[in-house]
């Protein structure tokens, strides 16, 4: 893809809408919807990258409660012609097709490559990627199980929302690594995937949430790491004009 002049591509990532009460995060909400309304003047492309709600499940005919702000911003700015990209994360990975066919948004459950003015990108959320966290691994393995799906299905909505928000809220093994301090750059588990990553393809960028921590580390020749940080505390986001990449702030 080659953005256009003047336009520019936007990333963000870690909203945790309905956190820890749809009351508390409706000021998160309309900050992000006006961040929405702000990008979309000059966006060619925004990338959202998982745990936009604190918790997502859907039925066959319901989904959750709520969100109708950012839910209706999304679907005006998707009307409108501006490509728009969902990975899910950790808190959102029930999610199945109501984005792609309410909202016409594509939905990845992995990270995935793009290419902007010939700079490679590699973009995800980042939960269970890199080494360490071998808990988080294996409860991912049993949520993203399609028989504890269908048996979590089986609960009356009510229930289940219920049971699931609690334990978002409760469970580090849900949130995977909790520890929101720098690690430093040679222990920061995505940097070091990203290394990874670097022995068999260059890569320009890596673009990752779910630290909630906004970071940038140099993790090869020419190749940088970002984390995006969240939208509870640091309101940061992420921007590539063409030809860089830089994190930046939302007041």
């Amino acid at each position: 893809m080659q953005i256009p002049e003047g336009k520019k591509i936007y990333f963000s990532s870690d909203n945790h809408l309905g956190a820890p009460t749809r009351e508390a995060s409706l000021p998160r909400e309309k900050k992000f919807v006006r961040w929405l309304d702000e990008v979309k003047e000059d966006a060619a492309a925004i990338f959202l990258l998982g745990d936009l709600f604190d918790f997502w499940f859907e039925y066959k005919t319901v989904v959750p409660k709520g969100f109708v702000r950012v839910l209706g911003k999304l679907a005006e700015i998707s009307d409108s012609g501006i490509p728009i990209y969902f990975f899910v994360g950790n808190h959102d990975l029930w999610m199945q097709d109501y984005f792609e066919k309410e909202l016409n948004i594509p939905t990845y459950r992995d990270v995935k490559e793009f290419t902007f003015n010939n700079k490679v990108f590699l973009i995800g959320h980042g939960d269970g990627k890199g080494p360490g966290d071998k808990g988080y691994k294996r409860m991912k393995k049993l949520f993203t199980n399609p028989f504890a799906r269908w048996l979590f299905r089986w609960f009356h909505p009510e229930l289940g929302m219920r049971l699931a928000q609690h334990m978002s809220v409760k469970s580090k093994l849900i949130s995977g690594d909790d520890d929101k301090k720098f690690l430093g750059a040679e222990q920061e588990w995505l940097a070091q995937y990203s290394k990874r990553k670097l022995e068999s393809k260059h890569y320009d960028y890596f673009i990752f949430g779910h630290r909630h921590l906004s970071m940038e580390i140099e993790v090869g020749d020419k190749s940088m790491y970002y984390n995006l940080g969240d939208w509870i505390h640091q309101y940061t986001y992420g921007v590539f004009d063409g030809n860089t990449f830089e994190i930046k702030k939302f007041e």
